[in-house]
């Protein structure tokens, strides 16, 4: 598996599995695992960290060779909150640290947790810390006034929605991006996109695994989620080809600069978000 360095020297694999809406996974993971997947990715608002938990104690490798993300409950209240509630993500996931722990969004009492973080971060309970629908004036905000600037910051990118100005914000501050939506909202929408089923095409691979080679390659992590094991190995079968600059900026013309899910930047986003149990 092909990894980034973070600003901390921490290596993270470029490519994991999110576990959002994915069912079964207690057994999911253990496959997920066997195919070569590192990288898991949780949330405490998914509500699934204690069978995410389950699933990789139910897998056959060590716990050092794993890479764990799990993402702060999005209405704790300032420090004390926060560590409390990673204190609950851990039991629940049955670890002892976590690889990555994020700040799930950009609101409330954001320089309280971020705080707390930083105080996980020095006491080893985890490897690694950053933010998730940060814009990059809310990653500049926090980096210039912490003692710890974000490592990562996951947020929505897929050829509907490219973020390139935000990727390459974080990638010249040594932020790394990371693509929690690298199908938009649902693959079978891209599937028919002339573009994608052409590029696809010429290298023998299915829209999917073409999406994920375009992330690949513009130096961002992604996390598709999938239930499916012929899905699962399929998307992490990307690294025994390369797309064209041509390709490239063939995928790029698919940008429409607006979220297909939520904008984290407008009011009724940031209401509707808040709310989110």
């Amino acid at each position: 598996m092909k990894t980034v360095t973070l600003n901390n020297n921490l290596n993270m694999p470029q490519l994991g599995l999110g576990t959002i809406n994915v069912e079964k996974l207690p057994e999911i993971l253990p496959e997920a695992i066997d195919v070569g997947y590192r990288l898991i990715d949780t949330a405490a608002n998914y509500n699934n960290e204690t069978e995410v938990g389950i699933g990789i104690k139910n897998s056959s490798v060590n716990r050092e060779d794993l890479f764990v993300t799990s993402k702060l409950k999005i209405q704790t209240d300032g420090y004390n909150g926060t560590l409390k509630a990673f204190e609950d993500s851990l039991k629940k996931l049955q670890l002892d640290y976590l690889d990555l722990y994020l700040i799930h969004q950009p609101y409330g009492d954001v320089f309280g947790e971020w705080r707390a973080l930083e105080k996980l971060y020095h006491d080893g309970k985890v490897k690694a810390i950053g933010v998730s629908n940060f814009a990059p004036f809310q990653l500049a905000d926090l980096s210039f006034h912490s003692e710890i600037k974000p490592m990562v910051d996951q947020i929505e990118m897929h050829p509907f929605f490219q973020e390139t100005a935000q990727t390459q914000y974080a990638l010249q501050n040594d932020i790394q991006p990371e693509s929690w939506s690298p199908f938009g909202e649902t693959i079978k929408v891209l599937s028919k996109l002339p573009i994608l089923k052409s590029v696809a095409e010429q290298h023998d691979k299915a829209v999917a695994q073409i999406i994920l080679r375009w992330l690949m390659q513009r130096n961002v992590v992604a996390i598709p989620r999938s239930g499916n094991l012929q899905h699962l190995k399929e998307n992490i079968d990307i690294f025994d080809f390369d797309l064209s600059s041509k390709e490239m900026d063939l995928i790029s013309q698919l940008d429409t600069n607006h979220s297909t899910f939520i904008d984290h930047l407008t009011a009724d986003g940031a209401e509707f978000l808040s709310k989110v149990n």
